[in-house]
């Protein structure tokens, strides 16, 4: 009896062939043939799960998404119950950097989506933008709880902002210059004693 398709991992191997590809080559080369070679299936097969470039681009950016996710999840279970919001803060900031293999694939694939969207047909810059945001929502959550929601809730979204922005700056020098891992955990603390300590105070 043949063994049926598990769809859900074929999907996976096909996004998976596209984050390699992107990551090494750029997003511009990731066309059917590219990652059809890469996850070693035919370009039928891409077609099938895939109507078009777009949908396998989308994939991928969710799939890169998805596994982001997947690690602040299990980074913030190791806080334990109660964590201080700078905790939670510091500890969602750390898994944005790339400080290993899998972190600087996809930052350098979350890299070129957001190059894309200023270029490309096949990316718009709304595709990109859900994963900002959720952080910066998350984050300002955890600002009003260490500020006692004496900020306001706009005050805290625009700081967040600035400790999102302040961080992907962070994690683009980190993929050009191997000497700024040496500073990150200051540099954290240092954005974090200005954005949550020192409104604390004031």
């Amino acid at each position: 009896m043949p063994k049926l398709a598990d769809h859900d991992q074929r999907r996976a191997q096909i996004t998976s062939a596209a984050r390699r590809v992107i990551a090494r080559d750029g997003l511009g080369a990731a066309t059917f043939q590219s990652v059809a070679t890469e996850a070693g299936i035919s370009v039928r097969l891409v077609q099938y799960y895939f109507g078009t470039k777009r949908q396998v681009l989308l994939a991928t950016h969710q799939a890169v998404v998805a596994d982001a996710g997947r690690r602040f999840t299990e980074r913030l279970s190791t806080l334990g119950p109660a964590p201080a919001p700078r905790e939670v803060i510091r500890a969602i900031l750390t898994e944005l950097l790339p400080a290993d293999a899998e972190r600087r694939r996809d930052t350098i694939v979350l890299n070129s989506f957001h190059a894309a969207a200023l270029t490309s047909p096949d990316v718009a810059a709304e595709d990109t933008l859900g994963a900002p945001r959720f952080l910066v929502g998350a984050i300002a959550e955890q600002l009003r709880r260490a500020r006692g929601d004496a900020a306001g809730q706009r005050t805290a979204e625009l700081d967040a902002e600035l400790i999102v922005a302040g961080t992907s700056g962070l994690a683009q020098t980190l993929l050009v210059d191997d000497g700024a891992e040496e500073r990150v955990g200051e540099l954290l603390d240092r954005l974090l004693d200005r954005m949550i300590d020192r409104m604390i105070e004031e």
